[in-house]
């Protein structure tokens, strides 16, 4: 069998999956905290013992295993533009720090910020009702909240302003680490190293309340990389089509 036909398997299969995720990224261009993906590909190499025994003037003798893949997907943690809503439930954090949350099953959950709420527990909680991991509790007759740079919160309650908690920043040593849960929620791997932090210390960052931090998404980045994509696609599809030209031939010999 031609070897060009699993080297340009692989290689369609590596850069469809690749443009799946520029798509996501373009998809997600309006969505609040949104982190960019990068493919990231690797080389398949064959055994040793394989290459040895291979033709040098042909690439029959190449195994299934030798081509391109995608090896992952990896986040892009850089700042995205924080926009002003005046909504004083919205939260951003200008930095790299992350709030934790309480996931369903007990867990934590790392968010960028968003949109905050008072869940049915009464306490300051994401927008999909995941209370913050510090547990602050809502004063029942609050009428408003306010959130320092510092991470300190204040409610309005019974005609005075009260202390009612501190939202603290935890900073990953290694984002790498990190994996997208959906939903802008990430989780750390069991071996991730997660400092804690104040909010305007140690690089985790500020919050802003009434701010919004948008996608981190270039569209003229990804239809770049989208053109680019699509020529590799067919250059691979060109490979298979050239396999197929030299097997016609050779069926098509006469001895």
């Amino acid at each position: 069998m031609n070897g060009a036909f699993y080297i340009g398997a692989t290689g369609l299969e590596a850069q469809q999956r690749a443009l799946d995720i520029v798509a996501n990224n373009i998809a997600n261009l309006n969505t609040p905290s949104y982190k960019r993906a990068e493919a990231r590909f690797s080389e398949l190499l064959a055994p040793r013992d394989a290459q040895a025994s291979a033709d040098a003037t042909t690439f029959d003798a190449l195994p299934s295993m030798a081509g391109v893949a995608i090896a992952d997907a990896q986040r892009v943690f850089s700042q995205g533009e924080l926009r002003q809503t005046g909504e004083p439930l919205d939260l951003a954090i200008q930095g790299q720090g992350f709030i934790e949350l309480m996931g369903p099953a007990g867990q934590t959950m790392l968010w960028r910020g968003g949109t905050l709420k008072v869940n049915a527990d009464g306490y300051l909680a994401a927008s999909n009702g995941l209370s913050l991991k510090s547990l602050i509790s809502v004063p029942v007759d609050a009428t408003a909240i306010t959130v320092d740079p510092d991470g300190k919160v204040h409610a309005q309650a019974g005609g005075q302003t009260v202390d009612i908690g501190q939202i603290g920043l935890v900073l990953p040593k290694d984002m790498t680490t990190l994996a997208s849960v959906g939903d802008g929620l990430y989780q750390a791997a069991d071996s991730a190293d997660l400092m804690d932090a104040a909010p305007g210390e140690d690089g985790a960052g500020s919050l802003v309340q009434g701010s919004i931090e948008t996608s981190n998404v270039q569209l003229s980045d990804e239809m770049v990389s989208l053109l680019l994509l699509q020529r590799a696609y067919a250059a691979n599809a060109q490979v298979l089509q050239a396999g197929d030209q030299l097997m016609g031939i050779a069926n098509n010999l006469k001895r």
